[in-house]
Order: structure tokens, then C-alpha cells, then sequence
């Protein structure tokens, strides 16, 4: 043990006894999960198979219905958040993003852990590496080294989540008026407002694939036979975005009060094509502030050399004469 202490303080300097303690730790709980966590099947439930039929055809109806979702299932109670509303909200979040997905929970924490200790992995690697070329690393330096890459894998997965949806927002938000437009067109036209909102999800597809997808989903929960108030509720809290929330409510009170849908679409759609030009004045705005920093740290001190150099350069060679 005393050879073994020795080798590794050597190797590692100082911590290197629990840096190996450590590194060994970690590799014994990622053998030893799957172990734990894996999910025993009841005997009792192979007896009901066998009795209700054949159980190679309950298999293949499991792998249809399924589909190769219960990779994760067995581990549902590691990677999935206990309390229902934290659930809810990452659940939300991952609908804002555009991953409806059934395991979308849980394949967002099993990144999260294993991104984390994949890089402190890596970290603890780096930090022998640097030990191992004789370079001397403060017990802090040789944290940070091991630690940070491990809080940035953790950290990774909800940077892309909420990037993601700020994309999404905004992808929806520019593409709304448009889609909005040809939906009016569509119901001037003849066509009810489920055939419109089908039509406009198939040709906005190229420009907005998340909107595209919005208006597909509630088209296939209205012929699935889902009410359309809950259905047009839904797209609103998937997407996020107040602007179709607000086109929800008015959808949703031209269905009460028994008003024109078309009028209302008229309406609605000028507003939005309003709001658009009111967003672009916005931003064409507020340009010049954002270009005040640039402009001065790029022309000022060019503009200062050129009108001050020169006089500078004739008064330092004024006192060099005076001096000699």
C-alpha cells in the first residue's frame, strides 16, 4: 500500500491518493447502476401472458406499441423528477422546444448525467496529464480542472433547451402574420377552418417548420375527435408565444358568441401585420443606440490621432530643441 501511495503521489502530486480514490468511485457507480436500477420482471405478470395467449404475439404488439421506448422506462424513477410539478414544467419546456417526444423527460436528465460525469472523466484525464508532465497544479486549480468540465456537461443540455425555444418563439412570431393571411384566404374561399389550417400547415412547411407543425398537431387532435377549444388551449401553451394565444381567444369567443370566423380572421390578421411593422420600427430603432458604443471606440480615437497627432509630434520637437 506504502509503494502503491507513494507511485501515486508521485504521479498525481499531493492528491493523488483521492484523485484515484475518486476516479475509481465514479467508475464503480456507473457499473453498478444499471444494476440497481434495472426493473425485475414479476413472474406473476409472465403468468398472465402465457394465459391470455401466445407470448411471442404479446411481445410483437409490445414492440409496435412501444417502439423501442423502454430503454429509458426502467429507469424512470432515477431520471425523471418526483414532484409533479417540476415535472410538468420541464415537460413544458421540452414541448416549447419542439421535443413532444413520450421520453423527452428522460432523455433530457440522462444526458444531463451522463454529459456531467463524461466530462469530469475527461477532466480527471487532463488533470493527469498536466500532473504527469511535471507541472505543478494548486489543489483548487486541480477542482477546477476536474469540476468544471462535469458542471458545464451538466449544464449544456438546459443552454440548448432554452436556446431552442427562443428560436422556436421567435420562428413562430415572424412566420404568424403570414400564416394568418393565407388562413383567411383559405376560409373566404369556401374551406371550413380545420381544411384552412391543414392547407397553411403544408405550404408554410419550407418557411416555418415549427409553426407547420403547431397546425398539424391541432388538425390531427381535431379529426381525432378532441375539442377544439382544448385543442386550440394546447397549441397556445406549446408554443408559447403571446401572439397566438391571443388568436386563440379570439377563436375560441367567435365559437361562443356565434360571430363570422372569416371577419374575425380579417381582423386579427390586419393587427398582426400592424405588430409586425411595429416589431421591424422597433429594432430599426434601436440600432443607433446599439451602434453609439462601436461608433465611438472605431472613430474617436482614429479622428483624436489624426487632428492631435500632429501637434503633439511639432511640441515634442519644440522641447527636444529647447533642450539641446
Amino acid at each position: 500500500m506504502q509503494f502503491i501511495t507513494d507511485f501515486l503521489t508521485e504521479l498525481l502530486g499531493p492528491a493523488g491518493p483521492i484523485l484515484a480514490l475518486g476516479g475509481i468511485g465514479i467508475v464503480l457507480v456507473v457499473a453498478t447502476l444499471p444494476i440497481l436500477l434495472r426493473k425485475q420482471v414479476d413472474p406473476l405478470d409472465k403468468i398472465k401472458e402465457l394465459r391470455q395467449g401466445n407470448s411471442k404475439k404479446v411481445e410483437k404488439a409490445d414492440l409496435r406499441v412501444a417502439q423501442g421506448s423502454n430503454k429509458l422506462e426502467k429507469y424512470s424513477a432515477f431520471l425523471e423528477p418526483q414532484d409533479e410539478a417540476e415535472y410538468s414544467a420541464i415537460q413544458l419546456k421540452l414541448l416549447q422546444a419542439g421535443y413532444p417526444g413520450k421520453n423527452a423527460v428522460q432523455t433530457y436528465h440522462f444526458l444531463q448525467l451522463a454529459l456531467a460525469i463524461g466530462l469530469m472523466v475527461v477532466g480527471i484525464f487532463i488533470t493527469i496529464l498536466k500532473t504527469a508532465n511535471d507541472q505543478e497544479l494548486t489543489t483548487q486549480a486541480r477542482m477546477m480542472w476536474i469540476l468544471g468540465p462535469g458542471a458545464l456537461g451538466y449544464l449544456f443540455p438546459k443552454y440548448w433547451v432554452t436556446r431552442r425555444v427562443e428560436e422556436r418563439q421567435e420562428e413562430i412570431t415572424n412566420g404568424f402574420p403570414d400564416a394568418l393571411d393565407m388562413m383567411l384566404v383559405c376560409v373566404e374561399a369556401g374551406q371550413s377552418l380545420d381544411q384552412a389550417i391543414l392547407r397553411v400547415a403544408k405550404e408554410i412547411r419550407p418557411s416555418y417548420p415549427a409553426l407547420s407543425d403547431e397546425f398539424t398537431i391541432v388538425s390531427n387532435e381535431t379529426k381525432a375527435g378532441k375539442d377544439r377549444v382544448q385543442v386550440l388551449r394546447d397549441m397556445a401553451e406549446r408554443s408559447g408565444v403571446a401572439d397566438v394565444a391571443s388568436f386563440v381567444t379570439v377563436m375560441i369567443q367567435s365559437a361562443t358568441f356565434g360571430t363570422s370566423i372569416a371577419e374575425a380572421l380579417r381582423v386579427y390578421a390586419g393587427e398582426m401585420r400592424d405588430k409586425r411593422v411595429m416589431r421591424a420600427e422597433e429594432k430599426a430603432n434601436k440600432l443607433p443606440t446599439k451602434m453609439t458604443l462601436a461608433t465611438m471606440m472605431l472613430t474617436v480615437p482614429p479622428l483624436l490621432i489624426i487632428l492631435i497627432g500632429p501637434s503633439v509630434y511639432g511640441v515634442a520637437q519644440t522641447l527636444s530643441n529647447i533642450r539641446f
